[in-house]
């Protein structure tokens, strides 16, 4: 009977395991921006850009690298689940915490928070071939004004 109970336990733990790493499948890898079919407003997009997405407990793990427009070299990094609650980011001056939000296996909702303060949200749509995603983010920037970018990454 314990053994039974045992290996129910475990069975629970490999499909739940199992069911995460589906859901996310099409959202992990590395991903490249594409400047060129990106826009940004106002601003200019960095020089190049590459985000590296894992699969966390119920969540992901993100590490960016790139350079920004003026030739300097950008890294930041964070990991957070998929429950809305604020997780910090380290390394990037506009933000100091993420909530993420899943609103379907090919859609999240970011959330950007600086000192507790909305700055920015993201609306992120992975196709379903698993060779793209777009991501629309709104808020405002470090000068307070109104921002609206769209940006197009590439899986590599």
């Amino acid at each position: 009977m314990k053994q039974a109970f045992l290996m129910a336990v475990c069975v629970a733990f490999c499909a739940a395991g199992l069911a995460q790493t589906l859901a996310t499948a099409n959202m992990l890898g590395a991903w490249k921006l594409d400047p060129a079919r990106s826009s940004y407003s106002p601003g200019l997009p960095p020089k190049s850009l590459v985000n590296t997405i894992t699969a966390v407990d119920s969540g992901l793990r993100v590490i960016s690298d790139g350079i920004d427009a003026e030739g300097k070299t950008t890294h930041f990094e964070w990991s957070a689940k998929f429950d809305g609650k604020d997780y910090p980011v380290k390394g990037d001056p506009t933000r100091d915490a993420i909530s993420i939000k899943k609103l379907g296996d090919y859609v999240l909702d970011l959330t950007n928070k600086k000192d507790g303060k909305v700055v920015n949200v993201v609306h992120a749509v992975y196709a379903k071939d698993g060779k793209s995603r777009t991501e629309t983010r709104t808020g405002t920037d470090g000068q307070g004004r109104h921002i609206k970018n769209v940006t197009y990454w590439v899986r590599q």
